[in-house]
């Protein structure tokens, strides 16, 4: 399944990646500089083949450029499940506020970015937890100041400060797309 994955973002990727290069020369005002913000709205979701089970979610980010490539923000996701099964007919809602700080590429309008993040999950039908995240992804600027965003998020679940090294193999993905804005 992650191969499938991976080979599916890896052909997405590589026409854009391609028409990014072409317009490389242009490419110089795109972007954030030192002390600019950014926010971005995304979104995700996913359903079984019948559309009984239905997973909407929608996730917001405020981060501050302490450097060109160096991002340090918040993150807060909410997510919508309506589920139907042998003892299962309702609908569950769910959040996760997490920092994060998100290392990207400063040159082009086509940047990759990798990053980490620390935060909590809470609501129905799940542990409330802590978490700790693996993230990377890419931004592609439609105009100077504003981007289109694709990322996936790694993150695993602990308790206790002790459990987050042994719940690794435990994690869970959650996939994003959307747009930001740089001011």
């Amino acid at each position: 399944m992650m191969k499938k994955v991976i080979a599916v973002m890896l052909c997405l990727a590589g026409p854009f990646a391609l028409s990014v290069q072409a317009q490389q020369g242009s490419a110089a005002n795109f972007g954030p500089s030192i002390g600019d913000r950014e926010f971005s709205l995304a979104g995700s979701g996913n359903s079984d083949r019948r559309f009984a089970n239905t997973n909407l979610g929608i996730t917001g980010d405020i981060g501050w450029y302490l450097r060109g490539h160096l991002v340090l923000g918040v993150r807060h996701s909410i997510q919508y499940a309506d589920f139907e099964g042998d003892f299962l007919t309702n609908d569950f809602w769910s959040g996760a506020t997490r920092g994060y700080l998100n290392l990207q590429n400063t040159d082009g309008r086509l940047r990759p970015f990798a990053g980490g993040s620390l935060g909590a999950i809470y609501g129905d039908a799940v542990n409330d937890s802590g978490f700790v995240g693996l993230d990377g992804g890419l931004k592609y600027y439609i105009l100077e100041d504003t981007y289109a965003l694709g990322r996936i998020e790694y993150q695993w679940f602990f308790n206790h400060s002790n459990d987050a090294e042994n719940a690794f193999l435990d994690g869970d993905f959650s996939y994003t797309v959307g747009l930001g804005y740089n001011f």
